[in-house]
């Protein structure tokens, strides 16, 4: 399993108790995501993703931690709020994944 500091260095919160914690909830959630994407191509026997598929698991992690409610976007007012969700892979996860996922028949 990916350790949960590397996501909070990656967001900048390095050492943040309340961010390694959902990190490490998350990290579980999204990594079960890109297993079952790839289907389980890029893990090794113990479950370790490659480096790469490790990458994407934490960029698609912190898109998940920093909103865990998903929302996409709250106004109050005149002033309004959107946030980044993880409503699928960006086009450089993918591209990435595309490596590890048999695409035609």
């Amino acid at each position: 399993m990916i350790d949960a500091s590397k996501v909070a260095k990656f967001l900048g919160r390095d050492g943040d108790t309340q961010v390694l914690a959902l990190a490490q909830e998350h990290l579980r959630v999204v990594t079960t995501f890109i297993r079952a994407y790839t289907r389980g191509n890029g893990f090794n026997i113990d479950g370790e993703p490659t480096l790469d598929l490790e990458d994407v698991i934490i960029t698609a992690t912190a898109r998940y931690l920093v909103n865990p409610q998903q929302n996409i976007r709250e106004q109050l007012g005149s002033q309004s709020v959107t946030y980044a969700s993880l409503q699928g892979f960006t086009i450089p996860e993918q591209a990435v994944l595309h490596l590890y996922r048999r695409r035609t028949a």
